[in-house]
């Protein structure tokens, strides 16, 4: 039996072998390949047939959307199940990607469950959802996916238009938000007093930003019933004072402690490591990081 295909294009490799792990685990016949922007994945697409494409929206060289309208002005290539995984879920992109031909939508950050329920709607619309279960399809995981971007879901709804012109499940599916675009610029950690917001599979949380620099953020959340695990994926937004533009920076957990040395402690410190390597995102980050300060908000202590 011919196996059955998979293209992950992912400028963040943290992203890619995110993907891989979840689709390995749940479909081992699988043969993935993998992209590491949308102009390599645009040469490999002119080589050689995928099944199934899980393309992330912002790259550097050949962004989502573009290698999606290539795509499908390729002969024979309408009907390839295009599942876009990203960030951005405002109701102007869903619709620009419904209008380029996409199959899917998938918001970051993602569980295991959600990526593989996308993946297993594309497929048996494609009609190789068979092929590719197998006779002894393993049972999927429910666990959240250990790293980036991994969402595609981040528990958002998008809402149609009062009056659509183009009527699409997508309108009305699950997303989360997108990034600010510009060349990049050199910056270093600082201390960056504002507010932010952490978007954890399934939760989103209010955050104070302690320290910022284009590898990582230290910020500080309120502790709920949930707490943030190591390596689990999210997505930071942060948005600039000066000109309201936000920038969504794909991130994993690498560490979390109390704010006071108790087990009842009201705040917990959250260390962050980006995976993006988008120049427009590090440029934004470069920018808030120069002006020393993201929109304002109440710091719970040093």
């Amino acid at each position: 039996m011919a196996k059955v295909s998979v293209l992950i294009v992912d400028d963040a490799p943290f992203i890619r072998d995110l993907v891989k792990k979840a689709l390995r685990s749940h479909f081992p016949g699988l043969q993935i390949e993998e992209a590491i922007n949308g102009r390599k994945a645009q040469q490999m697409l002119s080589r050689t047939d995928f099944d199934l494409i899980l393309c992330d929206w912002e790259m550097p060289e050949m962004g989502g959307l573009e290698l999606l309208q290539w795509f499908r002005g390729q002969p024979g290539k309408e009907a390839v199940p295009f599942v876009m995984v990203t960030s951005r879920g405002d109701k102007e992109h869903v619709v620009e990607a419904i209008q380029a031909g996409v199959s899917d939508y998938v918001g970051k950050p993602f569980t295991n469950e959600q990526l593989l329920a996308k993946v297993k709607k594309a497929m048996h619309r494609a009609g190789k959802l068979a092929q590719l279960q197998g006779p002894q399809a393993p049972r999927p995981s429910a666990g959240i996916a250990q790293g980036s971007v991994a969402n595609l879901t981040a528990g958002r709804k998008v809402e149609a238009p009062a009056a659509p012109a183009i009527q699409h499940p997508l309108l009305q599916r699950e997303s989360a938000g997108g990034a600010a675009a510009k060349p990049p610029a050199a910056a270093s950690t600082q201390a960056v007093r504002g507010q932010a917001q952490l978007r954890l599979a399934g939760q989103q949380f209010a955050c104070v930003i302690k320290t910022l620099s284009l590898r990582d953020a230290l910020v500080v959340v309120r502790r709920s019933e949930r707490i943030p695990q190591l390596f689990e994926s999210g997505v930071l937004d942060l948005e600039q004072d000066s000109d309201q533009t936000i920038a969504r920076i794909n991130a994993y957990v690498h560490a979390v402690a109390a704010m006071e040395p108790k087990m009842d402690s009201e705040w917990v410190k959250v260390t962050l490591k980006f995976v993006d390597q988008d120049p427009a995102k590090l440029d934004y980050l470069s920018r808030l990081i120069a002006s020393g300060t993201a929109q304002q908000h109440y710091s719970p202590g040093a």
